[in-house]
C-alpha cells in the first residue's frame, strides 16, 4: 500500500482521539483527587502505568475505565482536565490506561495488559475510594475494540495474561464502544465508497497487530475479533458509529451488535448519521445523553 496514504489513515485514526490527546495540564482539581502514572504490571523491564482520577464528593463511586486508540500503535492514556471533568461531574472515578503497541508487542499482549489494569484496579478499589464490582470502560477506534474484547472474553484463559492482581477477575459490568473494529477480515469489503486505508495490506494497522497479513491468517484475525467470545453472559454494550467512517466501517459495529442481540445480551447500536471516524456529532448533546444514560443504567448502585 502507498506509504501516503497509509500515513492518512493514521493520521486519521489518531486524530479521532483527539478527546483524549489534548495536552495533559491539569487545572483545578477542587472536587477530585488524581494519581499519576500508577504501575499496574510489569512486563520483562517495561512498567505499565494508569492514571486514576477520583471525586471528593461521592461515597464509593463507579469506575469509569477509558482504553485510547490510535491504531494500536499510537496513542496515550493522557487526558485533558476538561475531559476529565466531564466524567468527574457525572458521579464516577475514572482511569486512563496505557498498554504495550503493536510495535512493542504483537496480539494478545493488548488485551493482556487491558485485563490486568482491570484486575489491579479491582484489588486497589478500598484504597482509592471506588466500587470494585461497578467498572465499565470506554474506549475509541482501537481502544473500541479492547472495550470490546473485555466486555465479551471474561473468563477466556488465552486473553487472560499474567499481569496485574491475578487472584481478581476483569469482568466488566457496561461497555461503550466507539467505533472498534470487529472482524478485520471484512473491513476492506464494508469499507464506503472514498475509503484509502487497505485493511489487507500486509503494514495495516490490523496486520500489524497480529503480526501477519491478516488475510493470510484467518485464525490470527478471529482470535482478535470479539464476536467470537460472545456469550450470554457479556456486559451490556452501547456501539456508537458513524455511518460515513472511512476508516473503520459502520457495519463492523452491526457486526459485534447483532451477535450480542442474538446471544440475548443488552447492545444498542447508535447510528451517527453521516458521521466520521470521530468528529463533533459524538459531542452533541444527544450523543452525550445517550453515554450517560447507558453508564448510569448499568453502573449506578
Amino acid at each position: 500500500m502507498n506509504s501516503a496514504v497509509l500515513s492518512l489513515g493514521l493520521m486519521g485514526l489518531m486524530s479521532v482521539v483527539s478527546w483524549a490527546q489534548e495536552a495533559n495540564r491539569d487545572g483545578p482539581q477542587q472536587d477530585y483527587q488524581s494519581f499519576k502514572n500508577l504501575v499496574y504490571s510489569q512486563v520483562g523491564d517495561r512498567r505499565l502505568r494508569l492514571d486514576l482520577y477520583v471525586p471528593k464528593q461521592e461515597q464509593s463511586p463507579s469506575l469509569i475505565v477509558w482504553i485510547h486508540g490510535g491504531a494500536w500503535r499510537h496513542g496515550s492514556k493522557r487526558l485533558s482536565p476538561r475531559r476529565v471533568q466531564e466524567v468527574i461531574e457525572q458521579g464516577y472515578a475514572l482511569a486512563t490506561v496505557e498498554y504495550r503497541l503493536s510495535q512493542d508487542a504483537i496480539f494478545p499482549a493488548q488485551i493482556h495488559d487491558c485485563k490486568a489494569a482491570i484486575r489491579w484496579l479491582r484489588a486497589h478499589a478500598n484504597e482509592y475510594g471506588f466500587d470494585a464490582t461497578r467498572i465499565g470502560v470506554w474506549g475509541a477506534s482501537a481502544g473500541g475494540h479492547l472495550v470490546s474484547l473485555l466486555g465479551t472474553s471474561a473468563d477466556v484463559a488465552a486473553l487472560e495474561g499474567e499481569g496485574g492482581s491475578t487472584e481478581q477477575s476483569s469482568r466488566v459490568q457496561a461497555v461503550c464502544n466507539w467505533f472498534g473494529p470487529t472482524d478485520f477480515l471484512l473491513m476492506n469489503r464494508q469499507a464506503p465508497a472514498g475509503s484509502r486505508l487497505d485493511h489487507d495490506a500486509a503494514d495495516s494497522p490490523e496486520s500489524q497487530l497480529i503480526g501477519a497479513p491478516i488475510q493470510d491468517n484467518p485464525e490470527k484475525s478471529q482470535r482478535a475479533n470479539p464476536v467470537t467470545y460472545v456469550t450470554a453472559d457479556d456486559a451490556p454494550f452501547l456501539h456508537m458509529h458513524g455511518d460515513r467512517d472511512l476508516l473503520v466501517p459502520f457495519p463492523q459495529s452491526e457486526l459485534l451488535h447483532q451477535a450480542l442481540t442474538q446471544a440475548g445480551v443488552a447492545s444498542r447500536l447508535y447510528r451517527i448519521e453521516g458521521g466520521g471516524h470521530g468528529g463533533p456529532q459524538f459531542e452533541s448533546p444527544q450523543a452525550r445523553r445517550a453515554i450517560w444514560e447507558f453508564f448510569d443504567l448499568h453502573l449506578r448502585p
